[in-house]
């Protein structure tokens, strides 16, 4: 992540955190499935299948992340915070991304204790594992793809994006993003007791949700949201599930005073 704040500084273009970030956590992830340990039992296919699910995550998340920022300006996010932090933006930022590495960690721990269950055959949640992480990749896609495509259209200039998935939550990239940890915990988790370290894999979607939803997601996204979008994001948010997919609100309409409603 120091090398990433160095080249998010020199650059300009913070959206390389991320993309460095994505792959950083899944080469740390792919290691840390298979690379053999003294001391520890694993079965010979789950690792790899854990492994393929980290690569499959980081490869499509990061790459799609080097496209937006090749062909965009800086990240919306990171812009914010930018503003928000003025001259001691660097300072700042590199502590802010001290934090991100410390999560994932506990990330990479999650895809560890999925790795090494050593329960010899594929269990059911082996299989509930790879139907998550293919639910959420797909569904992360779709929502990126319905929002590049509002972005493209004309008419859209100035607008908020609530087509699709986002008529059901605000940010549904973030959502799936989140669900895909849960694939690790359907993995690791064995209700007999015999691998209590399945249960250390549950740190992935509780950081996961921390940082998106309370640290580097959702909070900078939407004050830079409400300054571009103003009022017409308000009322989003105020229709709109923040993370949870769900129906929109009905929000009556405002009456003025001494009108009928």
């Amino acid at each position: 992540m120091a090398i990433a704040w160095a080249i998010a500084i020199r650059s300009g273009k913070s959206g390389w955190v991320d993309a460095i970030w994505s792959f950083a956590v899944g080469a740390a992830g792919i290691a840390m499935a298979i690379v053999p340990l003294p001391g520890w039992q694993q079965s010979t296919t789950r690792p790899v299948i854990v492994a393929l699910l980290a690569a499959i995550w980081s490869i499509r998340l990061g790459l799609h992340i080097v496209v937006r920022t090749l062909h965009g300006g800086d990240d919306p996010r990171y812009a914010q915070l930018r503003s928000e932090w003025g001259k001691d933006f660097p300072r700042r930022l590199f502590l802010f991304l001290q934090v991100q590495a410390g999560a994932a960690l506990l990330l990479v721990l999650s895809i560890f204790a999925a790795a090494r269950n050593p329960v010899p055959h594929l269990q059911i949640g082996d299989w509930l594992g790879i139907a998550i992480m293919a639910i959420a990749i797909l569904g992360e896609g779709l929502a990126d793809r319905q929002l590049a495509r509002f972005r493209q259209a004309p008419a859209s200039r100035g607008k908020v994006c609530d087509v699709g998935l986002w008529s059901l939550s605000r940010h549904p990239n973030y959502f799936f993003e989140w669900f895909g940890w849960l694939a690790y915990v359907a993995i690791a988790l064995d209700m007999t007791g015999a691998y209590p370290w399945g249960w250390v894999a549950i740190s992935g979607p509780l950081f996961m949700y921390w940082l998106l939803v309370h640290v580097s997601g959702i909070p900078p996204l939407e004050a830079h949201m409400l300054k571009s979008r103003g009022e017409k994001f308000r009322a989003y948010q105020a229709r709109v599930n923040a993370f949870w997919p769900g129906p929109p609100r009905n929000i009556p309409p405002q009456t003025s005073k001494g009108q009928a409603s």
